[in-house]
């Protein structure tokens, strides 16, 4: 996994595996529970340490800083959408990796820990196969493999997502714990 890829994770874009993007983000906007926002810790695959730092700004958009140990910060802003008991977040993706939108989803399990969920792309290929959503393959610039566009209007697409079936998209990509203040 490339260091970008390890950072985007950690500001709810992606952890390792193929990239999905979308043509557009979510639909609608709301608000994170605040135990979201503060900063948080966790290690890379390396065994490194990992922050992350959330906050929001005045207009509702969240902002994630991801720094690994020796690396330059990275700053990522996104929007988050509560659909039942699910949490998602979006966000732009750089054209380098495909340009459009990615979707994660996040819990909070007490206010101590956060758990990052990005979509696996072999069961959205599945799903694309089977026409249950649209979309196709696309080559990004990274180095594990290609990804998935999904083309699927987005009132359909966040009805599949929400579908209690269509649970195992989502596979855990990363686990931070609160940093003590």
């Amino acid at each position: 996994m490339n260091p970008w890829r390890a950072l985007l994770a950690l500001s709810f874009l992606l952890l390792g595996g193929c990239l999905v993007t979308f043509d557009e983000p979510l639909p609608g906007a709301g608000s994170a529970p605040k135990a979201l926002l503060g900063q948080w810790r966790s290690q890379d695959a390396w065994g490194e340490p990992l922050t992350l730092s959330i906050g929001r700004d005045k207009a509702g958009v969240y902002t994630a800083t991801a720094q690994a140990q020796g690396k330059p910060a990275q700053r990522y802003r996104f929007t988050v959408l509560q659909r039942g008991h699910r949490w998602y977040a979006s966000a732009a993706v750089p054209a380098a990796f495909g340009s459009g939108f990615t979707v994660a989803g996040f819990d909070l399990v007490g206010r101590r820990e956060l758990v990052i969920y990005s979509l696996d792309v072999e069961q959205v290929r599945q799903a694309v196969e089977a026409g249950e959503l649209e979309g196709h393959a696309v080559d990004v610039a990274a180095d594990d493999g290609p990804g998935m566009r999904i083309d699927t209007p987005p009132s359909q697409l966040q009805a599949y997502l929400d579908d209690p079936a269509n649970s195992d998209l989502f596979v855990e990509a990363a686990r931070f714990q609160r940093m003590e203040q």
